[in-house]
């Protein structure tokens, strides 16, 4: 959010700020970051208010390169220090928010994968049981990360795999 539009201009990269529906291959993908969706992460989703607020990105323009990288680090440390381990614990799916968001999407519309990233966290869970025509149903894919669990999806046909790049299948969360 701090780019600006970097990506877009320098680098011919779309960016979304929202969940965006893509089809691929005769399925419907939701895609997106995955924070300040569904319910519960109160505190992220103010400090994104603050930081999607054109004075707050402007301020943040202003400083030094190095001053503000610093102040970045800080702020990712201490949200790290003030999570702790919770963010590698699945909750449950009565408790994990984005699960509790996919299920609110899938009363409206059908969608056979919804892929975020910001809980951290490998996900692989299958939201809805397969039908006769479907061979695996909805299912929420969360990729992890690339720093601790080295995981990454893979769309072949119409399936798509979580994987893990160091061969570290074990810590994906599959249901």
């Amino acid at each position: 959010m701090w780019m600006r539009d970097y990506f877009q201009l320098e680098l011919n990269i779309p960016v979304y700020f929202e969940p965006k529906e893509f089809e691929r291959n005769g399925k419907v993908l939701l895609v997106g970051h995955g924070d300040g969706l569904g319910p519960g992460d109160h505190g992220y989703k103010r400090l994104k208010k603050v930081f999607r607020n054109p004075v707050s990105k402007w301020l943040f323009g202003i400083l030094p390169p190095v001053v503000g990288m610093g102040i970045a680090h800080y702020m990712s440390r201490r949200s790290r220090a003030q999570t702790g381990g919770k963010e590698e614990i699945f909750l449950g799916e009565d408790k994990e928010w984005l699960i509790i968001y996919c299920r609110e999407k899938l009363k409206e519309k059908n969608i056979d994968f919804f892929i975020f990233g910001h809980r951290h966290l490998a996900i692989d869970y299958r939201l809805s049981p397969a039908t006769a025509e479907e061979k695996t149903g909805s299912r929420y894919i969360n990729l992890g990360d690339w720093i601790r669990y080295f995981t990454y999806a893979v769309m072949e046909g119409d399936q798509i795999s979580l994987c893990s790049y160091t061969g570290q299948d074990q810590k994906i969360i599959r249901s």
